[in-house]
């Protein structure tokens, strides 16, 4: 009789234990939290690029060749016409001489075949072919002096050798794509970014443009819209466009950058976390409880929304919101995330 009394007062203990667990939420699962507040909201199209100058040129050799010379001269300013690169033309100089001497007899021969037909030793007819043949060795020559002229690499316009690739002795122009120098303007600079095709209707020149580089994590850069091409790339679907920079941007020549362009822009409206937000359904923290909320969303940013109707500044909301979430549910609010 004694161990049963002892094990009813057990029992009722346990319940009433179970009971004051379950009333105060001891048991109930713990959740982040996240405050609704008032900001600005913005719309943005995401894009890559890489920072260049506005006016620049590339320099590639036109013929297979060993570099004889090139000059020291990155980082320095050139005037159009100057010789950036020697290719080694001792071959072209070579023709050169032969089709010169060839030409010489032939003006001697024009000369000697003139005098014949004015004494009538000879026809007009040879006359005629002896010259045809001197006005095509001049113009053999003139096309191998272009030949040996386009063996010195000349700047193509005033500016600073950006970056030289290439020395003494290596082979040039070994393929299409092969660049001894780039010249440029070190001012203004740009960002030649791509935009997915289905964002592409969304963008206007002149919209403002927030940069960001891992060279400079902590600095906020701008930028704005200035131009884009009225056709894009099938194969990637992508159009390209050109975002303008500031004259002090701190960006160098050659970095990658991630731009958000923004399309649309909202201030002083009601924004919430994008992790606590479902479709239109949110849940609400009262007191110990979740009340779902349906709500009318805007803009959509990255991080956060717009939201137009269903909630108040200050309202706190269980963030992120999970599939497990129940109408009426008790909860507890993680310390660190009341109410933040």
């Amino acid at each position: 009789m004694r161990l049963r009394t002892i094990a009813a007062i057990l029992l009722s203990l346990a319940g009433a234990g179970g009971a004051y667990a379950y009333l105060t939420g001891f048991f109930a699962p713990e959740i982040a939290t996240a405050r609704v507040t008032r900001g600005r909201a913005a719309e943005v199209v995401y894009a890559t690029g890489i920072v260049e100058p506005e006016r620049w040129a590339k320099v590639v050799a036109l013929q297979r060749k060993r570099l004889v010379y090139i000059c020291p001269c990155e980082g320095r300013t050139v005037k159009a016409g100057d010789v950036l690169a020697r290719l080694d033309d001792a071959e072209e100089r070579a023709f050169l001489t032969e089709l010169q001497a060839r030409r010489q007899r032939l003006a001697q021969d024009v000369e000697r075949t003139r005098g014949l037909v004015a004494r009538s030793a000879a026809t007009q007819t040879a006359l005629d072919q002896t010259v045809t043949q001197l006005q095509e060795f001049e113009a053999r020559i003139t096309a191998q002096t272009e030949r040996i002229s386009d063996l010195q690499l000349r700047s193509p316009m005033d500016g600073v050798v950006l970056r030289k690739d290439g020395e003494v002795g290596e082979i040039a122009g070994v393929g299409t794509s092969d660049v001894l120098f780039w010249i440029g303007q070190p001012k203004p600079l740009r960002v030649v970014a791509d935009v997915n095709e289905e964002d592409i209707p969304r963008v206007r020149t002149g919209q403002a443009v927030l940069v960001r580089s891992e060279g400079f994590k902590d600095q906020p850069l701008a930028a704005r819209v200035g131009e884009m091409t009225p056709k894009g790339d099938p194969a990637t679907k992508t159009f390209r466009v050109y975002l303008t920079l500031p004259d002090d941007t701190p960006l160098r020549i050659g970095m990658s950058i991630e731009a958000n362009i923004v399309t649309r822009e909202k201030t002083d409206v009601l924004l919430a976390p994008s992790e606590a937000v479902q479709g239109t359904d949110v849940y609400k923290v009262v007191g110990d409880r979740l009340r779902r909320v349906t709500v009318k969303t805007g803009i959509r940013g990255t991080r956060s929304l717009e939201i137009e109707e269903g909630l108040a500044d200050g309202d706190i909301l269980a963030s992120p919101l999970q599939a497990a979430f129940r109408d009426g549910m008790l909860v507890r609010v993680q310390p660190s995330g009341s109410g933040s």
